[in-house]
């Protein structure tokens, strides 16, 4: 039976208790969210593609089934083997099954978000594999125990002293080392051992072709190319929302991804796989594990589209001051906060009120997903499903009936206005929210907005506000 998950702003006040990282947290992600700016603006066509992109996607999700159907027949003849799985639990089966069918012992994973949605490592781990990560970030939180706090930049949270220490214990490096090469080296060299000692090899998928049969992984460390080509057996862990229909479709995409994950023209491996190599196997697992429905919903369908690029949790105000784990998701911020309540509506009960809906997200989004439109719905469905507290209940229904009453919106304007300048920062207020424990009210201004504006915008014939 699903329970509540500690709640987004429990975990989030754990976060912000330490200053230092919150601050350091939110300006690295900013300077991503920079870099992707720099990128876009470069593009005179930046957004005649990003509106290519989500039509694509509009068209792939409408008919889900033609194309993974065709993309199943297709990667047949090239000599893969599709499998399809309904959850996690049938996934995590099947890729057991598989490997156990092939003597498996010691398997190199590279990042995929799938496989962590559905907690493969620690299932097969359960079964006596040895499942090594081989992303730089992904092999350091599976070093700490963690889980990754962001979907492209999976040790965004970690500073380099941490990482220097892990290393020491773990790699054992020169205690007290921080320096980012020599680290990376001692990496590299201790991967490359787990790269050759691999009976298997498991990446994800970022595109399928329904045209052609082929998958497409784009790694910026080559990883995912090492992974599978020196064991003969590679499997590939897809969602259905993966499917593209035709390889003129890619380069759309190609042209988004990079440049709105991390600020680069293009991912530094763009790999592309059709069928096993040489006396080799080649294996897909097709995952649904609750997307169909969502393929199936007016309301929330569009955020299929997304291509797991990051860019809504590196512009939004609320994750870059919050930290990936305190959504307790595979998938965190902005678009997380959408799909993981349609999935688990119980678990994720805060997510969608993790929101300032400033809009920032939907601008970014290469794929056009309105994520603070369906944030805000979220919001009314998740009320209507009775799946709200009281409190918070009772709060909105508050703000709602002063909205809808100019005259005690006035009288209440009026006496916010009295309390901060009699008080100043109104210190009952801050202890009133987690949410105002963290902050400070501006002073109020002299004159209202509403007094300024019918002195200076006065319309003739108009009703003054």
């Amino acid at each position: 039976m699903a329970t509540r998950n500690t709640p987004h702003p429990t975990l989030a006040k754990r976060f912000v208790a330490d200053r230092d990282r919150a601050h350091w947290h939110d300006e690295s992600l900013w300077f991503i969210r920079e870099k992707r700016d720099l990128q876009a603006h470069g593009l005179p066509e930046w957004e005649e593609l990003r509106a290519r992109a989500a039509q694509i996607k509009k068209h792939s999700v409408s008919n889900l089934a033609e194309y993974l159907l065709q993309f199943e027949k297709r990667a047949t003849a090239l000599g893969v083997t599709v499998h399809w799985a309904n959850d996690a639990e049938e996934h995590n089966q099947i890729v057991l099954g598989i490997l156990r069918s092939h003597g498996v012992k010691r398997v190199v994973k590279s990042k995929s978000m799938l496989t962590e949605e559905c907690h493969l490592n620690p299932f097969l781990e359960h079964h006596g594999l040895e499942v090594v990560d081989t992303d730089l970030g992904e092999r350091i939180v599976q070093l700490r125990n963690e889980s990754p706090s962001h979907i492209v930049i999976p040790a965004i949270h970690i500073r380099k002293e941490e990482v220097g220490a892990l290393f020491s214990e773990k790699l054992g490096t020169e205690t007290g080392a921080t320096d980012p090469k020599y680290l990376t080296e001692a990496a590299r060299q201790h991967l490359r051992q787990k790269f050759l000692q691999a009976d298997a090899g498991i990446t994800g998928v970022n595109f399928a072709i329904a045209e052609t049969g082929g998958i497409v992984v784009c790694t910026n460390e080559g990883n995912a190319d090492l992974g599978v080509s020196l064991p003969k057996l590679h499997i590939a862990c897809m969602g259905l929302e993966k499917i593209i229909p035709r390889v003129a479709d890619l380069g759309v995409f190609l042209r988004l991804l990079a440049r709105s994950a991390t600020g680069q023209p293009i991912t530094t491996y763009s790999s592309h796989f059709h069928g096993p190599m040489y006396d080799g196997e080649m294996h897909v697992v097709l995952l649904d594990n609750g997307r169909v429905e969502v393929a199936q919903d007016d309301d929330f369908r569009e955020a299929l589209n997304c291509i797991r690029c990051g860019a809504c949790m590196n512009t939004c105000p609320v994750y870059r001051r919050s930290g990936g784990h305190s959504y307790s998701a595979t998938v965190p911020g902005p678009i997380g906060s959408v799909l993981n309540p349609l999935k688990s509506p119980l678990e994720h009960t805060s997510l969608p009120f993790a929101c300032s809906l400033c809009g920032s997200c939907s601008d970014v989004c290469p794929v056009q997903i309105p994520i603070h439109h369906q944030l805000y719905q979220l919001r009314s469905e998740l009320k209507r499903q009775g799946n709200i507290k009281t409190a918070k209940s009772l709060q909105m229904w508050f703000v709602g009936m002063l909205f809808r009453r100019p005259r005690l919106y006035r009288l209440g304007g009026w006496a916010a206005r009295w309390s901060l300048r009699c008080f100043g920062k109104l210190a009952a207020f801050r202890w009133l929210t987690i949410w105002g424990r963290q902050r400070d009210l501006p002073f109020p201004p002299r004159v209202t907005f509403r007094k300024w504006h019918n002195k200076n915008r006065p319309t003739d014939g108009g009703r003054h506000v």
